[in-house]
């Protein structure tokens, strides 16, 4: 009889919040529409698709449309079935088994997953209680552990805060790690790598289509690097890993950057609508309710009420994402009817918490 080995025996499949809901903000998805004239340009590439070919191995069109709208090189750039592909890629090749990785927590949940499924070791540096990163603190651990890769998000999933240019360049120049920035939120913000990348042997900067561009159905992602580190992913990847949909409709999205940066504004005015909100409410609340100041598409509520908020704002049709290690909601920026939907409700909430105390 079959057995599954001890590696993935236990292993739970990935299962985000299921079922259907008036509100989505759970998930940094983008809550705009591609505009009109650039959903042509996309509905009309796709015209041209021939189903019954394989896409392109390179994804030399798309890859060429990223490095002109980021200003890169062409050669730099590698393209994947979204950045989970391409971490996962990472983690496979760029280590041997056994060998160290290290992780900024709290952070994206997935860069520990495909660290444990490659049977590597993982080093946990913790953050400050307000989400802060000791820098040399970071070094010293990698240095002392013999850290082989160092992977983190910046600006940070899950807590909206980021690091500074200087402060990534002094990691970078302080371990002999390869350093994978992940900046997946960074067009929400103006501390990107991106600029400068060449400098460096030992770093890998990952971007998305999914957030700013609004296209996480395509599932379509891109590593940034000198030129012998992404020689080294094309090598390694699957030759067809970006279907030729995603490849071709994502192409005239970037194509089309004014409109991308347009979106950012409208996405960034949300934010700020749902930030000043919340600010407000923690100032009225401050026993119950912390905000952290976000340069990301979402916002992060900590509360000891996290989980029964959560609950709360489901039962009302309102999905948003539950942190328990950080006590913690992580709320998506969205429409302006959404937001007011949302804050309205967690108001209320905080309000029959204030009540309650005073008639105890």
């Amino acid at each position: 009889m079959y057995t599954l080995n001890e590696k993935i025996r236990d292993l739970e499949p990935y299962e985000p919040i299921a079922g259907e809901y008036k509100i989505r903000l759970d998930a940094n998805e983008s809550f705009l529409c591609l505009p009109e004239s650039v959903m042509a340009s996309a509905l009309h590439a796709m015209m041209r698709v021939e189903l019954n070919r394989y896409p392109d191995p390179t994804a030399k069109d798309l890859c060429a449309a990223f490095a002109k709208s980021y200003k890169v090189k062409p050669a730099c750039v590698a393209a994947g079935n979204g950045s989970d592909e391409l971490i996962n890629v990472i983690f496979q090749s760029f280590l041997m088994k056994g060998e160290t990785y290290a992780t900024l927590t709290p952070d994206f949940s997935m860069y520990d997953f495909y660290g444990y499924v490659s049977e590597c070791r993982g080093i946990e540096i913790k953050k400050d209680e307000n989400f802060t990163i000791d820098i040399d603190k970071v070094i010293e651990t990698c240095n002392n552990e013999n850290v082989k890769l160092l992977i983190f998000s910046n600006p940070c999933n899950p807590t909206s805060v980021g690091l500074t240019r200087e402060a990534v360049r002094k990691i970078i120049r302080g371990v002999s790690a390869l350093v994978v920035l992940d900046e997946a939120y960074m067009d929400f913000w103006n501390e990107s790598m991106l600029g400068e990348f060449e400098n460096y042997d030992n770093l890998l900067i990952l971007k998305t289509c999914s957030k700013a561009f609004g296209l996480a159905a395509l599932r379509v992602g891109f590593a940034v690097g000198n030129e012998k580190l992404v020689r080294a992913i094309k090598a390694v990847k699957s030759p067809y890993n970006v279907n030729t949909c995603s490849q071709k409709m994502a192409e005239a999205v970037l194509k089309n950057r004014a409109e991308a940066d347009a979106a950012v504004r409208r996405l960034l005015l949300s934010r700020d609508e749902l930030q000043q909100k919340f600010d407000r409410m923690a100032q009225r609340f401050p026993e119950k309710l912390q905000t952290v100041k976000s340069v990301t598409n979402f916002v992060v509520l900590r509360t000891p009420y996290a989980k029964e908020l959560y609950e709360r704002l489901l039962a009302e049709s309102i999905a948003v994402r539950y942190f328990k290690n950080m006590s913690a909601l992580r709320i998506t920026a969205g429409s302006t009817g959404e937001n007011a939907v949302v804050t309205e409700h967690i108001q209320r909430f905080f309000e029959e918490k204030e009540q309650a105390q005073i008639g105890l």
